[in-house]
């Protein structure tokens, strides 16, 4: 019998190899676009923190979206959240290899804050990647729902701290234009679908 393209293998891993391959993308195009080792090693940091920011939105959002523009595009996503978050956490492990290597070679320093900040985003994400499975779902109990939506949370706050600051960078502030409203409106989705469903749940019944 055949398998069903819902339940495939294939199915299954096109959220993972997209980030993939988005990631790759960046790289490809910082090897490209750099003038020696260093700068493309920057970019490459850059460009692969800018795909991943991309796959973790479409996490972020997709049960909002499902219940504000119910389709069968939104509902595909949302069955696939859980490899779109195993996706998201491939890509981003891509980032930090990168950019674990353009600090090697550039000899830059990052605050000590921004270390710590940055270090509890990937433990907290690789935490939610390891417990993303039916086993671990149900042996954490409630544990794992805080895990993961304190998880999902913390790294949007990452995101949005680190663009809304390029913000104050003149080099680097288009950045800051073109992402920092991303995250908002990603937030705005959220609560728009979560606020809204309370207002339709305590609309009185007619008829």
């Amino acid at each position: 019998m055949l398998t069903s393209i819902r339940t495939s293998p294939a199915a299954v891993a096109v959220p993972i190899v997209a980030a993939f391959i988005a990631s790759s993308i960046a790289v490809a195009l910082a090897l490209w676009a750099g003038s020696d080792l260093i700068q493309q090693s920057q970019f490459a940091a850059r460009w692969t923190a800018r795909a991943s920011f991309l796959v973790f939105l479409v996490v972020y959002t997709a049960s909002a979206m499902v219940r504000l523009f119910p389709a069968p595009a939104t509902k595909a996503v949302l069955r696939r959240r859980r490899q779109w978050g195993l996706g998201f956490a491939l890509s981003h492990t891509i980032h930090l290899a990168a950019l674990i290597n353009y600090l090697a070679l550039s000899g830059e320093q990052r605050p000590p804050g921004v270390l710590i900040g940055g270090g509890l985003g990937y433990a907290l994400m690789f935490a939610m990647a390891l417990t993303s499975n039916d086993t671990s779902q149900r042996m954490l109990g409630r544990w794992w729902k805080r895990l993961h939506r304190v998880g999902i949370h913390y790294i949007w706050f990452i995101f949005l701290f680190s663009y809304a600051g390029r913000l104050a960078d003149t080099d680097r502030i288009w950045t800051g234009l073109v992402f920092t409203p991303l995250a908002l409106a990603a937030l705005g989705l959220r609560l728009a679908a979560r606020f809204g469903s309370s207002r339709r749940g305590r609309a009185p019944a007619t008829g």
